[in-house]
């Protein structure tokens, strides 16, 4: 076994923050498609169905045991008749982006805006 640097240590790290970044993303998307469709009342085979898969695939897809590809998140939101909205948020808080005019920076592309804030609509969701 070799000697280890800091830099080793530290890419070691990243690599471990991405893999934990990508379960934590693959998690947060199958769980929003099971919610989807169980508010739907859509199995598991109906939307292999839609998808033109077979109920296997999408046990594969929605198990979360694989990388997800934007193929796949598109064949999703298709089948389903619906749209993935995507938020990128700072892990911290008050940490913001200061290189841009506030208000350009701030301002989101005309129809990305839901009349339901996402706070409101996660909180819905575990009501039921």
């Amino acid at each position: 076994m070799g000697i280890r640097t800091a830099a080793s240590l530290d890419r070691e790290a990243a690599q471990d923050d991405l893999e934990n970044g990508l379960l934590d993303f693959i998690t947060q998307v199958t769980n929003e498609v099971s919610w989807y469709m169980r508010e739907r009342g859509l199995t598991r085979a109906d939307l292999a169905e839609r998808m033109g898969v077979s109920p296997g695939r999408v046990s594969q897809i929605l198990s979360g045991g694989e990388n997800l590809t934007a193929r796949t998140l598109i064949a999703l939101s298709m089948a389903l008749d619906a749209r993935f909205d995507i938020e990128l948020a700072p892990l911290k808080a008050g940490d913001s982006y200061t290189s841009r005019d506030t208000a350009q920076a701030e301002a989101a592309p005309h129809g990305n805006h839901s009349r339901v804030s996402r706070a409101v609509h996660r909180a819905s969701r575990r009501v039921h």
